[in-house]
């Protein structure tokens, strides 16, 4: 039998409805890619009060202060706009505390998936604590710790959100540039500003005990790698687990495969990142992806690999570390097709699987796992004003390993 054919494998991760083919902007690409080096001043808070009043006044909802990309430009600067009030039973006033910025945050902005709704207040990484709540909420009381994550809406009467998986509903409704159906269509704000207001049931609760600025990057980058552990036994003590890449991702994957009583081994193209990956994160092992010596010797050792990395890259030398009917899941976004041979993965059974962050429900167990084990994020905390910068330096991959913003600490809160 044959297996030389190939077939080109399409990586979705974290496209939003409508997105492009596209996933970022990179030397040669025909889009602008406009500096975000310009710093703006922190707003004046007496100015900014009285257009949080006027926006209220005007709009007739709960004012807010964030910061706004006006065009594909990615600039991000101060905006003052409004969210409803309390109109639904089920839904809970949150004063942002820190969120986290993701790269999606950047592809956003930047327009580089051709579905940005300017203005565009980015954020789905949130942290923070509840001000206030609906007559029907059972969950959540005034002074309770929270976090919102990627999404804020479903149908939830699919069979996607029947059985917890309503990171996968059709209907989803992003946190961040995403339509809100249910509130006449209007564009979501996300958590680049003081106050978020969100239904309950996309409202999870953060453990007592977990370092706040280090617990929002869990929100979306964590959970995008503890969902597809749990799914696919990656969570099995004594299992061999191969993480791709050590960035915002990656270095979370070796923290959670670690906590479950993994061996992690660290699949990088950079030997500069041995001794981060062993010393500091507790890694068993450091494997370089150009090695071919180190590769072989490493062939059909690994009963799980989770593959990070945005960039294109060669899937099937990492498919030839998997054991007999080992499982790669792949939740990086690479901009063009994987190339996958059958020959890589029939003769061994093996399997590749994509996965888009993780449902409310995962969140949740997440955060609790988190909590026991005291895993958290390695974080840079900033300023709002230092948000252009930081995102000029995120696209050069220039952060250990994510951006958290002091929302509280920079904007205060209407709420």
């Amino acid at each position: 039998m044959s297996y030389h054919c190939r077939v080109l494998v399409p990586v979705p991760f974290h496209y939003p409805p409508g997105a492009g083919a596209r996933v970022g902007a990179g030397a040669g690409s025909p889009f602008p890619s406009a500096s975000r080096a310009l710093r703006l001043p922190r707003p004046r808070a007496s100015v900014e009060k009285r257009e949080q009043v006027a926006a209220m006044e005007e709009q007739g909802g709960q004012a807010a202060l964030g910061w706004a990309a006006r065009d594909d430009s990615g600039v991000l600067s101060p905006y003052s706009f409004s969210r409803r009030w309390v109109p639904k039973d089920d839904d809970v006033t949150i004063k942002v505390l820190y969120c986290g910025i993701c790269h999606t945050d950047l592809h956003v902005i930047k327009n580089d998936w051709r579905n940005a709704m300017y203005p565009v207040v980015p954020g789905h990484e949130i942290v923070g604590v509840v001000t206030g709540v609906g007559g029907g909420v059972t969950r959540f009381k005034a002074g309770d710790t929270v976090g919102v994550g990627y999404f804020v809406g479903s149908c939830r009467s699919c069979d996607s959100c029947g059985k917890g998986d309503d990171n996968y509903c059709a209907g989803i409704v992003l946190t961040s540039n995403g339509v809100d159906h249910a509130h006449g269509g209007a564009p979501t704000r996300g958590g680049f500003s003081d106050v978020l207001v969100a239904s309950e049931h996309y409202v999870v609760r953060v453990p007592d005990g977990l370092a706040l600025d280090r617990t929002a990057p869990l929100l979306c980058a964590g959970v995008t790698v503890y969902s597809p552990m749990m799914r696919h036994g990656l969570n099995e003590p004594g299992k061999h687990l191969g993480v791709v890449g050590l960035g915002g991702l990656g270095h979370v994957a070796v923290k959670f495969g670690k906590a479950f009583g993994m061996k992690v081994t660290v699949i990088s193209t950079s030997a500069s990142k041995r001794q981060e990956a062993i010393e500091n994160l507790g890694a068993d092992e450091f494997l370089i992806s150009r090695d071919e010596d180190q590769m072989k010797a490493a062939t059909g050792t690994m009963d799980g690999i989770i593959d990070t990395v945005s960039a294109w890259h060669p899937i099937t030398p990492l498919l030839a570390l998997l054991k007999p009917l080992g499982q790669m899941v792949v939740v990086g976004a690479p901009s063009k097709p994987l190339e996958l041979p059958a020959y890589a993965i029939v003769p061994g059974g093996k399997g590749v699987a994509g996965n888009n962050v993780g449902s409310v429900r995962d969140c949740q167990a997440m955060l609790e796992f988190a909590g026991k084990h005291g895993i958290g994020a390695e974080v840079e905390v900033i300023k709002m004003d230092y948000v252009n910068t930081a995102m000029e330096r995120l696209e050069k991959n220039d952060v250990r390993y994510r951006f958290v913003i002091d929302v509280a600490g920079s904007l205060g809160s209407a709420a």
